[in-house]
């Protein structure tokens, strides 16, 4: 009797498990009880194949469960033109994850909050960062400063062996710390870069290991794992972070002058806009602790990404060098001296673009997108999928389709260029993602990598170090880590 017992609840929990819960979702690959189907994106690095070989299985919308969650996969330029661009609205929440309150403190920030904050938050860091010349002669200048620097750092080591992105990794900091806070890290504040780097790396890293990415999504299968949990990393991580942020809002607040109407970077606007709004009485829309979590989205945004392709865009090129030598003739044809490249030349650099284009594309730095999830009730692809459920735009998918890309692994930056040898539109290349949650900082990014990679290989010739050219392998699941990368510049010109 027991037996029959036991037979029947295993029975039932394996139905439940392996068809009743899934029947109302779009078909997919069987999840496995408690986790999923986290085996085949962990086995493979970058977990992006397995989603490539989903689509190819059960069509470019299907349904893949995290730990006992289920997502719908929208895999396809196609549907996600569809879905998240023509349709904005219904996709551009984002789904709540149990780990943000305590790594933000709350639903604060602009990456994971919904509704009336992030629409508020997303919009004032636009207009505010317009009103600083981003996009404009102003923006370009602020950049070309930075370029300098860089240069002044690698010709102090002409000709030797020298580690790379570590100086565009400070000039992007000092970038992105004039946005927010009004100035560069200049040697007196070189500590406190260096405190921030670690940071990021922590990030960076900390995060990615496998007890982490399994807790994430199985938090009872995680928890059990040896080594260090979710909660504890965040409380090591965000304590120091949000110890720079608050120090920097504070002195801010300290030497405002709240009268004058200009600003002189994002935290002084932020903080005039706050007493604003406290003095009609708001006291939450613009709080001190959406500030901190503002300025450590904007951060991310506009420096981790970044320099995380820059080292991509390098290790690209030092891996092809018939690319670097295509580089430089278009360089000697159009530029032909040491003068900085601006983006007034962007336009008559189409092979420079090409390679930019098609090094994001490869480096595919995001493999599971951010997870978002409907606003009401919707059908996809004949599917009704209700309100709240989870959705992904799996853009590594679309980076990778072979209908688009043919030999999609192949570094090719030719694919960009027509006929006519002019620099070709391909709506495909989402790297920045699609439709109302397209990345905030994707103008100063798009500037900055034209800026840096161009004047970089128009001064120098770059050949690999001792160790041979950096590695195109991906290590983790969820995300590609900067390159490691050794090389030996020379000049071009003298």
């Amino acid at each position: 009797m027991i037996l029959l017992l036991l037979f029947t609840t295993l029975f039932l929990w394996l139905f439940h498990e392996l068809y009743w819960k899934r029947r109302n979702y779009p078909n997919g690959p069987l999840p496995l009880p408690v986790i999923g189907n986290m085996v085949p994106i962990m086995k493979q690095k970058p977990g992006y194949e397995a989603f490539r070989q989903w689509t190819k299985d059960f069509g470019d919308v299907f349904t893949f469960w995290l730990g006992t969650k289920p997502y719908i996969v929208v895999s396809s330029y196609k549907r996600l033109k569809e879905t998240f661009i023509l349709d904005g609205d219904t996709y551009a929440d984002k789904a709540y994850q149990p780990f943000q309150e305590q790594f933000r403190g709350g639903q604060y920030g602009v990456i994971d909050t919904n509704g009336h904050v992030w629409s508020t938050h997303r919009r004032f860091a636009l207009s505010t960062f317009r009103d600083f010349g981003l996009g404009k002669d102003l923006m370009q200048q602020k950049i070309l400063i930075e370029v300098d620097e860089v240069f002044r750092k690698f010709d102090q080591n002409i000709g030797r062996e020298q580690e790379i992105p570590g100086v565009f990794y400070n000039a992007g900091a000092n970038v992105i710390n004039q946005l927010i806070f009004g100035y560069r890290f200049d040697e007196e504040k070189q500590e406190e870069l260096k405190k921030l780097k670690a940071l990021m790396e922590f990030q960076e890293t900390a995060f990615t290991t496998f007890k982490v990415q399994v807790q994430f999504f199985a938090p009872i299968v995680g928890r059990m794992l040896p080594g260090k949990s979710v909660e504890e990393l965040l409380a090591e991580f965000t304590v120091d972070f949000y110890k720079f942020f608050d120090r920097q809002i504070e002195e801010h607040r300290s030497r405002i002058d709240f009268d004058s109407e200009e600003n002189l970077d994002y935290a002084e606007a932020y903080l005039k806009e706050q007493k604003k709004k406290e003095s009609e009485g708001d006291m939450e829309l613009f709080s001190d602790r959406q500030l901190s979590n503002m300025c450590f989205d904007l951060w991310v945004a506009g420096l981790s990404t970044t320099h995380t392709t820059l080292s991509w865009i390098i290790a690209y090129v030092l891996n092809h060098p018939e690319v670097q030598k295509k580089v430089h003739e278009e360089l000697d044809e159009v530029i032909g001296s040491d003068r900085l490249i601006s983006t007034g030349d962007k336009n008559n650099l189409p092979f420079m673009n090409a390679v930019i284009n098609e090094s994001q594309r490869c480096a595919n730095i995001v493999p599971l997108n951010q997870i978002h999830c409907v606003s009401k009730d919707t059908m996809i692809n004949g599917v009704l999928v209700k309100k709240g459920t989870g959705i992904i735009p799996q853009i590594s998918t679309v980076l990778l389709d072979e209908t688009t890309f043919p030999d999609p692994y192949e570094f090719n930056p030719d694919r960009f260029i027509d006929e006519h040898g002019k620099l070709k539109k391909v709506e495909e290349l989402c790297a920045f993602s699609v439709g109302k949650r397209q990345c905030l900082g994707e103008g100063l990014a798009r500037m900055e990598m034209f800026l840096f990679i161009s004047n970089f290989f128009n001064r120098y010739q770059v050949t690999p170090g001792s160790s041979g050219p950096p590695s195109l392998e991906k290590e983790t699941m969820f995300n590609a880590t900067p390159r490691k990368i050794s090389a030996i510049l020379t000049k071009r010109y003298l």
